[in-house]
């Protein structure tokens, strides 16, 4: 098959205008969500990791690494950050001392108690409008596709 009917092949496929649109909604969400986080005084990944440190006692990084949106190489600069700002520390567990375990200071912790519940009604204002069944039935969808593309890959698809 020539690349000239591979092309054509695909502009009759009924996927693109899926995965046009899913980055379409990626964009809208991530602009709506990440100037909102702004407003608070945070970028994004400060906030993601707030919000994983949130109502815990901490966790090793490593651990706190799967559970983010961050990759790893940019974890240790917004940790660094954090802990400048005065939001985090890092704790050497004596057991194993070759690890840290991410803590939010009592600021950090204040900061989390007004930033979630606060983030949470910012995008309520966009998908309150929703009914139940209509989340339900993105949710169900989006788990979908994650695991299309996902298979094989990660053990939580």
């Amino acid at each position: 098959m020539s690349l000239f009917e591979v092309f054509r092949s695909m502009q009759k496929s009924s996927f693109l205008p899926v995965i046009r649109e899913l980055a379409r909604t990626y964009q809208a969400f991530t602009h709506y969500s990440a100037a909102h986080v702004r407003e608070l005084g945070l970028t994004p990944p400060q906030f993601d990791v707030i919000c994983t440190l949130g109502n815990t006692d901490g966790m090793p990084l490593c651990r706190l690494s799967e559970k983010t949106l961050i990759t790893k190489g940019t974890l240790t600069g917004v940790l660094d950050r954090l802990e400048h700002k005065g939001l985090l520390v890092r704790i050497v567990p004596p057991e194993n001392r070759r690890s840290f375990i991410a803590k939010l200071t009592p600021e950090g912790d204040r900061i989390f108690q007004e930033a979630f519940p606060a983030h949470g009604l910012h995008l309520e204002k966009r998908l309150g409008n929703l009914t139940s069944s209509e989340l339900e039935e993105i949710r169900i969808s989006l788990e979908k596709l994650r695991k299309a593309f996902t298979a094989g890959h990660d053990a939580n698809a």
